[in-house]
């Protein structure tokens, strides 16, 4: 990008092509050897992050990390490009996914198909990274479309009615998403002759193609990201999907529609085009109702994974805020925001397993007594839900005080209402999880759905630690980044919101 050096890398080439390979490899090694099956696709998910990682000194230099292969797929051609947003994006995916796999050779042990679910897991992955690390729309589509068909195979996953229907919804839904994202991809090349992402952008067209143009990326990054209206598969897929899978749709997927999005406003059409037209007005009240309808919802949701299913949209409600303020102190706490809901929702979901896995309860009405028999499950849950409510220190905070300050900042301050509205809706959804938790009597009577045939077990006692690690380090991570005097994701955002704004 103008103003900074550009220096030519594999490394993220590498990271999108090692979990393809590693597909490949777990695919011929599966029905010889499950625990060389497991071993593989934790070890592949754990050098994809340390590939990712390798990218850390040039972005922390200043540098552009690019790769362009104009040969493959002619004549757009396939191109690679990291700034600090894709890196804070990619560095987080590859090391919740690294947390997530090593969650599921556990919780998966019992399952079944897990011939099927690993590889389709490490095949996700390539995917989700693919879309953080190109350098251009065409790139970027081609890996959405990855993304969003091998994630279809993880929702239908358990195959039971729930779930085939669920899976059907996500399937038409994503489908619509990508017909609407192909057009306007069209539309872009047609009326400016590239695709490749500019700084300030390079679409400057105001006709009402341009627009519908326009209109065709929300539709299909808001697909993805769950704006309301067009959120109605996750609500059905996040829970019937298995709980680590949940908690990458939850924590990690979704936000691919909201990276989309980012990309078009600033590196496409540009922050002048978009406010001059008043087509921020479609975000600003967009991301109005997504926050109102999702946080109203889960208050009335009885069964734990709809509850955050539904939480989901609130608080994809406050990324799309932060994108639609068009001011540098919104852009900061919406792109922290992906960085910080992407540990506090993969933490609550692992949570919400582990407690299916030990007790096979789902209703938050059956919880009760359930944080004195898994107190480390719960503290952890506890932690990532006030995080999610907004209490200091935790991550949350900073995503809705930077919010608030853009909000004030754009001469908005209905928004500040509004935020603390949800927060404030926040709390009745969770508290009510904790209180029954910690607070009341042990008064389950049927532990039969549980993995083992132990009683005590079923009964008494935390997940095994392969389970357990993964949860306690998700949950540290919504914590410990704003006790330390350089807090790096927050660091990476301030950074990467100065170069969108520039």
């Amino acid at each position: 990008m103008i103003g900074h050096d550009v220096v030519f890398s594999w490394l993220p080439v590498l990271a999108v092509v090692i979990p393809l390979v590693g597909t490949l490899v777990i695919y011929l090694v599966e029905y010889r050897s499950w625990r060389l099956r497991n071993a593989l696709s934790a070890v592949t998910a754990a050098i994809t992050l340390i590939v990712v990682l390798d990218m850390y000194p040039a972005i922390r230099a200043g540098k552009i990390i690019e790769a362009n292969f104009p040969r493959i797929i002619p004549p757009l051609g396939i191109s690679f490009r990291v700034d600090p947003l894709s890196f804070l994006l990619a560095v987080t995916t590859a090391f919740i996914w690294l947390m997530v796999t090593l969650y599921s050779l556990e919780y998966m042990s019992h399952e079944h198909h897990k011939n099927r679910y690993y590889p389709f897991l490490i095949l996700t992955l390539s995917g989700c990274l693919g879309v953080v690390l190109t350098g251009d729309l065409f790139s970027l589509f081609v890996f959405f479309e990855l993304m969003s068909l091998t994630a279809f195979v993880l929702v239908i996953h358990e195959e039971t009615p729930e779930a085939m229907r669920a899976g059907f919804k996500y399937l038409i839904m994503t489908i619509v998403g990508s017909l609407a994202l192909f057009f306007a991809i069209v539309v872009t090349y047609e009326l400016a002759g590239t695709l490749k992402f500019s700084l300030n952008g390079f679409f400057f067209d105001t006709s009402l193609l341009s627009f519908l143009g326009f209109l065709g990326y929300i539709i299909g990054f808001g697909v993805k990201a769950g704006m309301v209206p067009l959120h109605v598969w996750l609500p059905d897929a996040h829970p019937v999907a298995p709980s680590p899978a949940s908690a990458l749709l939850s924590g990690l997927m979704i936000k691919t529609g909201a990276y989309g999005l980012l990309r078009v406003i600033y590196n496409v059409y540009g922050a002048d085009l978009i406010q001059s037209m008043g087509w921020c007005n479609i975000l600003i009240w967009a991301s109005a109702i997504t926050i109102f309808l999702g946080s109203a919802v889960a208050i009335v949701q009885d069964d734990i994974k709809r509850r955050l299913a539904y939480s989901s949209i609130g608080q994809m409600g406050y990324i799309l805020l932060g994108m639609g303020l068009f001011t540098q102190s919104a852009l900061v706490g919406d792109i922290f925001h992906i960085f910080s809901h992407a540990f506090m929702k993969s933490t609550l979901f692992l949570c919400a397993g582990a407690i299916i896995y030990k007790t096979g309860l789902r209703k938050i009405k059956d919880l009760a007594g359930i944080g004195k028999r898994m107190p480390i499950t719960m503290g952890a849950f506890t932690i990532a839900a006030m995080a999610m409510i907004g209490i200091p220190p935790l991550n949350g905070f900073i995503s809705k005080w930077n919010l608030s300050l853009g909000a004030l900042q754009a001469g908005k301050p209905f928004f500040v209402f509004l935020l603390l509205v949800s927060s404030l809706m926040n709390v009745i959804y969770y508290a009510p999880i904790i209180i029954t938790a910690f607070m009341s009597g042990d008064h389950s009577k049927d532990d039969s759905a549980a993995h083992g045939t132990d009683k005590k077990r079923k009964l008494f006692g935390e997940v095994p630690l392969a389970m357990l690690i993964p949860m306690i380090i998700l949950a540290l991570g919504c914590l410990v980044f704003d006790l330390f005097p350089e807090n790096l994701p927050l660091y990476l955002a301030t950074l990467s919101a100065r170069l969108l704004f520039r």
